[in-house]
Protein backbone atom coordinates (compact mmCIF):
# COMPACT_ATOMS: atom_id res chain seq x y z
CA UNK A 1 0.00 0.00 0.00
CA UNK A 2 1.44 3.33 -0.98
CA UNK A 3 2.31 5.51 2.02
CA UNK A 4 2.62 8.99 2.22
CA UNK A 5 4.76 9.55 4.98
CA UNK A 6 6.86 7.83 7.65
CA UNK A 7 4.55 8.88 10.51
CA UNK A 8 1.17 8.39 10.92
CA UNK A 9 -1.05 10.88 10.56
CA UNK A 10 -3.33 12.01 13.83
CA UNK A 11 -6.65 9.79 13.89
CA UNK A 12 -8.44 13.28 14.27
CA UNK A 13 -7.26 14.61 10.92
CA UNK A 14 -7.64 10.99 9.18
CA UNK A 15 -11.43 9.66 10.76
CA UNK A 16 -14.23 12.29 11.13
CA UNK A 17 -17.74 12.48 11.63
CA UNK A 18 -18.89 14.44 8.76
CA UNK A 19 -22.86 15.85 8.50
CA UNK A 20 -24.46 17.44 5.85
CA UNK A 21 -23.47 20.96 6.69
CA UNK A 22 -19.59 20.01 6.31
CA UNK A 23 -19.76 17.27 3.83
CA UNK A 24 -19.18 19.15 0.88
CA UNK A 25 -15.61 20.10 2.68
CA UNK A 26 -14.99 17.35 4.77
CA UNK A 27 -15.59 14.55 1.92
CA UNK A 28 -15.61 16.19 -1.69
CA UNK A 29 -13.25 18.69 -1.05
CA UNK A 30 -11.05 17.24 0.80
CA UNK A 31 -10.99 14.16 -1.97
CA UNK A 32 -9.55 16.57 -4.23
CA UNK A 33 -6.29 15.80 -2.82
CA UNK A 34 -6.44 12.45 -1.00
CA UNK A 35 -9.07 9.41 -1.07
CA UNK A 36 -11.71 9.84 1.48
CA UNK A 37 -13.85 6.49 2.35
CA UNK A 38 -17.13 7.43 3.23
CA UNK A 39 -19.05 5.31 5.84
CA UNK A 40 -22.73 5.49 5.87
CA UNK A 41 -24.05 3.95 9.29
CA UNK A 42 -26.51 4.22 12.18
CA UNK A 43 -26.30 3.83 15.63
CA UNK A 44 -29.52 0.57 15.47
CA UNK A 45 -27.36 -1.24 12.68
CA UNK A 46 -25.52 -4.15 14.08
CA UNK A 47 -23.43 -4.89 10.75
CA UNK A 48 -22.16 -0.87 11.08
CA UNK A 49 -20.86 -1.59 14.89
CA UNK A 50 -18.61 -4.77 13.69
CA UNK A 51 -17.68 -2.66 10.30
CA UNK A 52 -16.88 0.66 11.67
CA UNK A 53 -14.02 -0.24 14.05
CA UNK A 54 -12.64 -2.62 11.47
CA UNK A 55 -12.82 0.00 8.70
CA UNK A 56 -11.06 2.55 10.89
CA UNK A 57 -8.71 0.49 11.58
CA UNK A 58 -7.80 -0.18 8.04
CA UNK A 59 -7.41 3.20 6.95
CA UNK A 60 -4.93 4.08 9.70
CA UNK A 61 -3.15 1.31 9.06
CA UNK A 62 -2.84 3.61 5.58
CA UNK A 63 -1.17 5.83 6.89
CA UNK A 64 -2.36 9.13 5.92
CA UNK A 65 -2.89 7.30 2.06
CA UNK A 66 -6.63 7.90 2.50
CA UNK A 67 -9.18 9.48 4.67
CA UNK A 68 -12.31 8.56 6.44
CA UNK A 69 -15.50 10.31 7.24
CA UNK A 70 -18.16 8.69 9.22
CA UNK A 71 -21.91 9.85 8.17
CA UNK A 72 -24.85 8.70 9.89
CA UNK A 73 -27.79 8.53 7.87
CA UNK A 74 -29.85 8.87 10.39
CA UNK A 75 -29.09 12.62 10.39
CA UNK A 76 -28.32 12.80 7.06
CA UNK A 77 -31.38 11.73 4.77
CA UNK A 78 -30.93 14.40 2.19
CA UNK A 79 -27.36 12.85 1.49
CA UNK A 80 -28.13 9.44 1.72
CA UNK A 81 -30.72 9.90 -0.79
CA UNK A 82 -28.67 11.40 -3.49
CA UNK A 83 -26.20 8.99 -3.50
CA UNK A 84 -29.02 6.24 -3.22
CA UNK A 85 -28.06 4.74 0.01
CA UNK A 86 -31.03 1.54 0.04
CA UNK A 87 -29.27 -0.50 3.10
CA UNK A 88 -25.98 0.05 5.59
CA UNK A 89 -23.49 -0.20 6.29
CA UNK A 90 -22.59 1.38 2.87
CA UNK A 91 -19.00 2.66 1.90
CA UNK A 92 -18.08 4.80 -1.12
CA UNK A 93 -14.62 5.84 -1.82
CA UNK A 94 -14.48 9.07 -3.03
CA UNK A 95 -11.68 10.72 -5.22
CA UNK A 96 -11.58 14.29 -6.93
CA UNK A 97 -15.35 15.11 -5.63
CA UNK A 98 -16.62 11.43 -7.76
CA UNK A 99 -17.68 8.13 -5.80
CA UNK A 100 -14.54 5.76 -7.74
CA UNK A 101 -15.03 2.33 -5.29
CA UNK A 102 -17.25 0.91 -2.61
CA UNK A 103 -19.59 -1.65 -1.46
CA UNK A 104 -22.13 -2.72 1.42
CA UNK A 105 -22.41 -5.14 4.24
CA UNK A 106 -19.43 -6.04 6.70
CA UNK A 107 -16.32 -7.36 5.17
CA UNK A 108 -13.43 -9.25 6.90
CA UNK A 109 -10.26 -6.89 7.80
CA UNK A 110 -8.66 -8.95 4.53
CA UNK A 111 -11.44 -6.75 2.33
CA UNK A 112 -11.42 -4.04 3.92
CA UNK A 113 -7.66 -3.81 3.21
CA UNK A 114 -7.69 -4.87 -0.37
CA UNK A 115 -10.54 -2.10 -1.08
CA UNK A 116 -8.27 0.94 0.50
CA UNK A 117 -5.78 -0.84 -2.03
CA UNK A 118 -7.12 -0.92 -4.84
CA UNK A 119 -8.77 3.27 -4.08
CA UNK A 120 -5.09 4.11 -3.12
CA UNK A 121 -4.29 2.76 -6.73
CA UNK A 122 -6.44 4.49 -8.45
CA UNK A 123 -5.95 7.80 -6.76
CA UNK A 124 -2.09 6.99 -8.28
CA UNK A 125 -0.43 4.80 -6.46
CA UNK A 126 2.05 2.92 -8.05
CA UNK A 127 0.43 -0.83 -9.10
CA UNK A 128 -1.90 0.39 -11.75
CA UNK A 129 -0.95 3.62 -13.34
CA UNK A 130 -0.50 1.90 -16.56
CA UNK A 131 -3.76 -0.30 -16.83
CA UNK A 132 -5.54 3.25 -15.90
CA UNK A 133 -3.54 4.70 -18.65
CA UNK A 134 -4.77 2.13 -20.76
CA UNK A 135 -8.41 2.39 -19.24
CA UNK A 136 -7.99 6.26 -19.86
CA UNK A 137 -7.29 5.65 -23.41
CA UNK A 138 -10.32 3.31 -24.50
CA UNK A 139 -12.39 5.22 -22.64
CA UNK A 140 -11.41 8.46 -25.11
CA UNK A 141 -11.83 5.88 -28.21
CA UNK A 142 -15.16 5.06 -27.28
CA UNK A 143 -16.20 8.66 -26.75
CA UNK A 144 -14.58 9.01 -30.24
CA UNK A 145 -17.00 6.03 -32.18
CA UNK A 146 -15.04 3.53 -32.09
CA UNK A 147 -16.26 1.11 -29.89
CA UNK A 148 -15.04 -2.27 -30.82
CA UNK A 149 -11.60 -0.89 -30.95
CA UNK A 150 -12.09 0.23 -27.50
CA UNK A 151 -13.43 -3.38 -26.68
CA UNK A 152 -10.22 -4.69 -27.54
CA UNK A 153 -8.49 -2.55 -24.82
CA UNK A 154 -10.78 -3.20 -22.26
CA UNK A 155 -10.42 -6.70 -22.30
CA UNK A 156 -6.75 -6.81 -22.60
CA UNK A 157 -7.08 -4.24 -19.33
CA UNK A 158 -8.92 -7.59 -17.84
CA UNK A 159 -6.63 -9.83 -18.41
CA UNK A 160 -4.02 -8.42 -16.67
CA UNK A 161 -6.34 -7.01 -13.90
CA UNK A 162 -9.30 -9.37 -13.60
CA UNK A 163 -11.24 -7.25 -10.94
CA UNK A 164 -11.19 -3.67 -12.68
CA UNK A 165 -14.40 -2.16 -12.30
CA UNK A 166 -13.68 0.65 -14.67
CA UNK A 167 -12.75 -1.95 -17.57
CA UNK A 168 -16.08 -4.18 -16.85
CA UNK A 169 -17.81 -0.70 -17.33
CA UNK A 170 -16.35 -0.05 -19.84
CA UNK A 171 -16.99 -3.16 -22.14
CA UNK A 172 -20.56 -2.77 -21.19
CA UNK A 173 -20.46 0.61 -22.63
CA UNK A 174 -19.07 -0.83 -26.02
CA UNK A 175 -21.44 -3.63 -26.35
CA UNK A 176 -24.45 -0.78 -25.90
CA UNK A 177 -22.99 1.59 -28.25
CA UNK A 178 -22.83 -1.27 -30.81
CA UNK A 179 -26.26 -2.13 -29.66
CA UNK A 180 -25.68 -5.42 -28.13
CA UNK A 181 -27.32 -5.72 -25.27
CA UNK A 182 -27.51 -9.17 -24.11
CA UNK A 183 -23.75 -9.04 -24.66
CA UNK A 184 -23.56 -6.37 -22.22
CA UNK A 185 -25.50 -7.94 -19.70
CA UNK A 186 -23.17 -11.35 -20.18
CA UNK A 187 -20.02 -9.07 -19.31
CA UNK A 188 -21.88 -7.97 -15.94
CA UNK A 189 -23.35 -10.85 -14.94
CA UNK A 190 -19.28 -12.06 -15.13
CA UNK A 191 -18.05 -9.52 -12.95
CA UNK A 192 -16.60 -10.85 -9.47
CA UNK A 193 -19.05 -10.45 -6.59
CA UNK A 194 -16.20 -8.52 -4.55
CA UNK A 195 -16.47 -5.65 -6.98
CA UNK A 196 -19.98 -5.70 -8.29
CA UNK A 197 -21.09 -2.96 -5.80
CA UNK A 198 -18.48 -0.78 -7.80
CA UNK A 199 -19.88 3.42 -8.72
CA UNK A 200 -19.18 2.36 -12.44
CA UNK A 201 -20.44 -0.99 -12.45
CA UNK A 202 -24.01 0.45 -10.76
CA UNK A 203 -23.55 3.08 -13.79
CA UNK A 204 -23.38 0.04 -16.03
CA UNK A 205 -26.43 -1.84 -14.87
CA UNK A 206 -28.16 1.59 -15.15
CA UNK A 207 -27.20 2.01 -18.53
CA UNK A 208 -28.68 -1.92 -19.53
CA UNK A 209 -32.09 -0.62 -17.91
CA UNK A 210 -32.07 2.46 -20.60
CA UNK A 211 -30.85 0.61 -23.17
CA UNK A 212 -33.75 -1.78 -23.09
CA UNK A 213 -36.33 1.36 -22.80
CA UNK A 214 -35.28 2.87 -25.69
CA UNK A 215 -34.99 0.14 -27.53
CA UNK A 216 -39.13 0.09 -26.73
CA UNK A 217 -39.14 3.83 -27.04
CA UNK A 218 -42.25 5.55 -29.41
CA UNK A 219 -41.43 8.45 -31.64
CA UNK A 220 -40.63 11.77 -30.20
CA UNK A 221 -42.89 13.58 -32.33
CA UNK A 222 -45.48 11.73 -31.85
CA UNK A 223 -45.42 11.69 -27.94
CA UNK A 224 -44.87 15.32 -28.11
CA UNK A 225 -47.55 15.85 -30.09
CA UNK A 226 -49.70 14.02 -27.04
CA UNK A 227 -47.89 15.53 -23.88
CA UNK A 228 -49.09 19.30 -25.76
CA UNK A 229 -52.46 18.32 -26.25
CA UNK A 230 -52.63 17.16 -22.81
CA UNK A 231 -50.22 18.01 -19.88
CA UNK A 232 -52.18 16.21 -17.50
CA UNK A 233 -51.26 12.72 -19.52
CA UNK A 234 -48.47 11.60 -17.26
CA UNK A 235 -48.16 8.47 -18.66
CA UNK A 236 -47.83 10.12 -22.40
CA UNK A 237 -45.00 12.85 -20.40
CA UNK A 238 -43.54 9.81 -18.92
CA UNK A 239 -43.19 7.93 -22.40
CA UNK A 240 -41.82 11.09 -23.84
CA UNK A 241 -39.01 10.96 -21.48
CA UNK A 242 -38.22 7.75 -22.35
CA UNK A 243 -38.21 8.36 -26.06
CA UNK A 244 -35.82 11.61 -25.81
CA UNK A 245 -33.34 10.06 -23.86
CA UNK A 246 -33.34 7.13 -26.38
CA UNK A 247 -32.94 9.99 -28.84
CA UNK A 248 -29.73 11.35 -27.08
CA UNK A 249 -31.86 14.44 -25.55
CA UNK A 250 -30.68 13.41 -21.96
CA UNK A 251 -31.17 16.89 -20.40
CA UNK A 252 -34.45 17.01 -22.45
CA UNK A 253 -35.15 14.10 -20.96
CA UNK A 254 -34.84 14.76 -17.27
CA UNK A 255 -36.61 18.29 -17.59
CA UNK A 256 -39.56 16.22 -18.47
CA UNK A 257 -39.28 13.81 -16.06
CA UNK A 258 -38.80 17.17 -13.51
CA UNK A 259 -42.16 18.17 -14.85
CA UNK A 260 -43.89 14.94 -14.03
CA UNK A 261 -42.33 14.55 -10.35
CA UNK A 262 -43.49 18.17 -9.92
CA UNK A 263 -47.25 17.24 -10.84
CA UNK A 264 -48.02 14.31 -8.95
CA UNK A 265 -45.04 12.53 -7.26
CA UNK A 266 -46.82 9.52 -5.87
CA UNK A 267 -47.94 8.63 -9.90
CA UNK A 268 -46.91 5.08 -11.02
CA UNK A 269 -45.23 4.46 -7.52
CA UNK A 270 -42.88 6.92 -7.82
CA UNK A 271 -41.84 6.43 -11.35
CA UNK A 272 -40.60 9.74 -12.11
CA UNK A 273 -38.22 9.59 -9.13
CA UNK A 274 -37.01 6.19 -10.09
CA UNK A 275 -36.04 7.09 -13.71
CA UNK A 276 -34.53 10.04 -13.02
CA UNK A 277 -32.48 8.41 -10.12
CA UNK A 278 -31.26 5.72 -12.88
CA UNK A 279 -30.36 8.05 -15.69
CA UNK A 280 -28.68 9.92 -13.17
CA UNK A 281 -26.55 6.63 -11.70
CA UNK A 282 -26.07 6.49 -15.63
CA UNK A 283 -24.27 9.27 -16.28
CA UNK A 284 -21.35 10.87 -14.42
CA UNK A 285 -21.46 12.23 -10.88
CA UNK A 286 -20.03 15.66 -12.21
CA UNK A 287 -22.44 16.01 -15.47
CA UNK A 288 -24.26 19.09 -15.48
CA UNK A 289 -27.11 17.37 -16.14
CA UNK A 290 -26.85 15.26 -12.86
CA UNK A 291 -25.63 18.36 -10.76
CA UNK A 292 -28.38 20.29 -12.09
CA UNK A 293 -31.31 17.67 -12.02
CA UNK A 294 -30.38 16.53 -8.18
CA UNK A 295 -30.59 20.08 -7.18
CA UNK A 296 -33.85 20.51 -8.71
CA UNK A 297 -35.19 17.58 -7.67
CA UNK A 298 -33.66 18.15 -3.98
CA UNK A 299 -35.41 21.60 -4.19
CA UNK A 300 -38.97 19.86 -4.64
CA UNK A 301 -38.51 17.15 -2.43
CA UNK A 302 -37.41 19.51 0.68
CA UNK A 303 -39.68 22.54 -0.28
Amino acid sequence: MLELGKTEAPKGDLIKDVSEADFMAEVVDASQEVPVIVDFWAPWCGPCKQLGPALEAAVTEARGAVKMAKVNVDEAQMIAGQLRIQSIPTVYAFYKGQPIDGFQGALPASELKAFIDRVVQASGGDASGGLDEAVATAEEMLEQGAAADAAQVFAAVLEEDPKNAKAFAGMVSCYLALGEIEQAEAVLNGVPADISRAPELEAAHAKIELAKQASNAGPVAELTAKVEADPSDLQARFDLAQALYANGQTEEAVNQLLDLFRRDREWNQGAAKTQLFTIFEALKPNDPVVLNGRRKLSSMIFA
